[in-house]
């Protein structure tokens, strides 16, 4: 009886430390295109391109004691501005106007002697209308011209011109191109390395999804190491074909019609390189 019991107290710590173990971690199922040994191979380019799209913008003040004064004031002095930009053509150069009406209070000393504001509808002595022109350039070549027409119609203030890339479709589609073909370059270097030879394209995955499946455990983390990535050199957005000549000629006499001379306020403005990366993902076969 003695003897029975032992063999019970033994044996419970070792059937409650079994009870305590974790359930198995589930495995992910793995791709399709891991039946067989394969290679994933991200390739990772970049390239610098000018900046083909500018943005600048001018704000315009005319105060009046009539709120109808200051606006149509405003629209004038505005509208010349608008007659000399719209001479470089829609295509090229986009025009947004905005008008702000505020309006100025009289304003008073208290007892002790502080400047305040009587914000009164009765106590309204003049009006300020102010009008932004904010100007998108889609061709670079014209934003010395564009910013000092900007200048020419003297603003109140103005914002610093910024500059951005838009890359075309085939600027795209190129480097995408490249991507793949150093994925490969990539691949066949570790297959190499690794004593095996490279077989035929499994998936080609434009996401780079592929190349990052989950396929050792269910909760493990997605790993994004930092990979020297290969320089390329991509093809320029293309320029518009238009006469330059042509066009700045007839900027200029449309801006002088208008009593405006952009020509002295020119300064220089050269658009900046901007960096542009694209990645692909491949994955090939293996052969011993």
């Amino acid at each position: 009886m003695r003897l029975a019991l032992a063999l019970i107290l033994f044996a419970g710590p070792a059937f409650a430390q079994t009870a305590a173990l974790p359930a198995p971690r589930v495995y992910d199922p793995a791709p399709w295109w891991m039946d067989k040994p394969v290679i994933p191979s991200i390739g990772y380019v970049w390239t610098e391109v000018a900046a083909n799209r500018a943005n600048a913008a001018a704000t315009y003040d005319v105060v009046d004691d009539q709120a109808a004064d200051a606006t149509k004031a405003a629209a004038s002095k505005v509208r010349a501005l608008g007659q000399a930009l719209e001479a470089y053509g829609s295509d090229k150069v986009r025009i947004t106007t905005t008008f702000t009406i505020t309006p100025l209070y009289a304003q008073y000393k208290d007892k002790q002697g502080e400047l305040n504001t009587n914000q009164r509808a009765d106590k309204i002595e003049r009006y300020q209308v102010s009008v932004r022109v904010a100007v998108e350039v889609r061709d670079v070549r014209l934003t010395e011209r564009v910013y000092a027409t900007l200048m020419a119609a003297k603003p109140s203030a103005t914002d610093q011109v910024t500059f951005r890339l838009e890359p075309d479709n085939e600027t795209r589609t190129q480097m995408f191109k490249l991507a793949v073909e150093d994925a490969r370059r990539r691949a066949l270097l570790a297959s190499e390395a690794a004593g095996a030879r490279l077989g035929l394209v499994r998936v080609i995955d434009p996401t780079t999804r592929a190349c990052e499946t989950d396929v050792l455990l269910a909760p493990a983390g997605r790993g994004y190491a930092q990979v020297e990535a290969y320089r390329v050199s991509a093809p320029a957005p293309a320029m518009a074909r238009d006469s330059m000549q042509e066009i700045t000629v007839t900027a200029q006499r449309r801006a002088q019609e208008v009593g405006l001379n952009p020509e002295d306020l020119r300064l220089p403005l050269q658009p900046p390189l901007q960096r542009l990366e694209e990645r692909a993902c491949v994955v090939f076969s293996l052969a011993g």
